[in-house]
């Protein structure tokens, strides 16, 4: 790691994981950021990481202890905002990478928000409804202290979902004493919810993936499409691409890769995938093996999965012209560099899967004002910002000769610098 980054005692110097990521991409921003360069380092500390014991009673009647964590990683532009993932692999440094994404991501569309990631340390597929309803509230209650409608916001991330939602605006509602409703988004519509917030990430995927796609002199209409994790994002973007005429020919997911090379059926696919909670075992399709999926042959390809998927190992058999990052950090840096020589372009993650969170700024509105939006007009609303926000970092792609992740990074820290900079430092 470079001598600009003092390894806090907590991480592994010589094994940063995710975070050592992010701090990669901030130094290749800092030549363009200007007088704000001053204020960097503000960019490669977490404002505050919370680390909690989550015990609960498992139904055995035993005792079972997880590591929970809450991190804001930067709130000068307004709450934190960001998702909570219940998955046995989390670790301090992949949710301090994930809420350092959030300010990214939250500057690059412009809502009002820092950044924060929130996440426990457990195989929700291991634990009963009871148990996992007593570990999503003893979690609430733990990262109380930090968490409320105007100081940062958790949202659904991988392996949670609109009830685990509907469970941390209970808890954290019973122990404030009054209903309040906007500590969380993704929650259910007749939670104070909004029509419009499962879809969102998905839609913003496509959304900025046909105005890439138009740039590239791409025909979206005949593209074939490969996509990796079928849930809310992956699943909701094939839909829409396939609506416009395009194909999916390969999925794959955890439970394996299914193709057709004339395209799959993503309708019934979808339905499976509702039914099995995995694209395995879908009869319509032909399996491959999950290391065959980076070498199909596809126009664009969508890793909407977990992050760190696309390595120097796999980068350089990519057959796709466009990648569209559905999921956070899926490409570690040495694979962006290697698809950056291939003349692969990388629709980067901070801007692609920004629909999620501007849904939930709209959520967040709706439920402080308690005045509801139509489907329609939030649909609109979040395709305007999104192609807003993706015709600026594709200006400043152009004007400075810079991968359209590295553009993202720009705009985006210039926001959160100026931000701190016209705040200053207090006391």
């Amino acid at each position: 790691m470079p001598a600009q980054h003092p390894v806090p005692s907590y991480l592994q110097a010589d094994n940063l994981g995710p975070w050592g990521n992010y701090l990669q991409q901030v130094d290749r921003v800092i030549p363009y950021l200007g007088h704000l360069a001053r204020w960097a380092e503000t960019l490669k500390r977490p404002k505050r990481a919370l680390i909690v014991d989550v015990p609960i009673q498992l139904d055995n009647g035993t005792v079972a202890h997880f590591e929970g964590y809450r991190v804001q990683h930067n709130t000068s532009r307004g709450p934190g905002k960001g998702g909570v993932r219940f998955h046995q692999d989390v670790t301090l440094s992949e949710v301090m990478a994930l809420s350092a994404w959030m300010s990214i991501k939250n500057a690059a569309v412009n809502v009002p928000y820092g950044g924060a990631k929130g996440g426990i340390r457990v195989d929700p597929k291991k634990l009963s409804l009871g148990e996992l309803e007593r570990m999503t509230r003893r979690y609430t209650s733990e990262i109380g202290i930090i968490i409320g409608p105007t100081k940062d916001i958790p949202a659904p991330d991988v392996n949670t979902n609109e009830q685990i939602m509907a469970w941390m605006m209970d808890t954290y509602s019973m122990n404030e004493g009054a209903t309040a409703t906007g500590v969380v988004t993704g929650k259910p519509v007749d939670l104070g919810g909004s029509l419009g917030r499962r879809d969102a990430t998905g839609r913003g995927v496509f959304t900025v993936g046909v105005e890439a796609a138009r740039h590239l002199g791409m025909d979206v209409s005949t593209a074939r499409i490969a996509v990796q994790g079928f849930g809310n994002v992956g699943g909701v973007a094939a839909r829409l691409f396939t609506e416009t005429g395009a194909k999916v020919v390969a999925v794959q997911d955890h439970g394996g890769t299914v193709y057709r090379d004339s395209g799959l059926d993503v309708t019934a696919l979808l339905a499976h995938v509702a039914k099995a909670g995995t694209v395995a075992g879908f009869t319509q399709a032909d399996v491959l093996p999950n290391a065959a999926f980076w070498e199909v042959d596809c126009d664009i390809l969508i890793p909407a999965a977990l992050e760190q998927q696309i390595t120097v190992d796999n980068a350089g058999r990519i057959k796709a012209k466009l990648i569209i990052e559905g999921a956070n950090g899926p490409t570690t840096p040495a694979a962006d560099d290697i698809l950056q020589e291939r003349g692969i372009l990388v629709l980067p993650d901070v801007i692609a899967n920004a629909g999620g969170v501007t849904v939930s700024y709209f959520e967040w509105v709706q439920d402080f004002s308690s005045f509801f939006w139509g489907e329609d007009e939030i649909n609109a609303r979040l395709v305007r910002i999104m192609k807003e926000a993706f015709a600026a970092v594709w200006q400043v792609s152009q004007d400075h000769k810079v991968t359209l992740r590295t553009a993202t990074f720009i705009v985006a820290c210039k926001r959160i610098l100026h931000a701190r900079e016209l705040r200053g430092l207090y006391p």
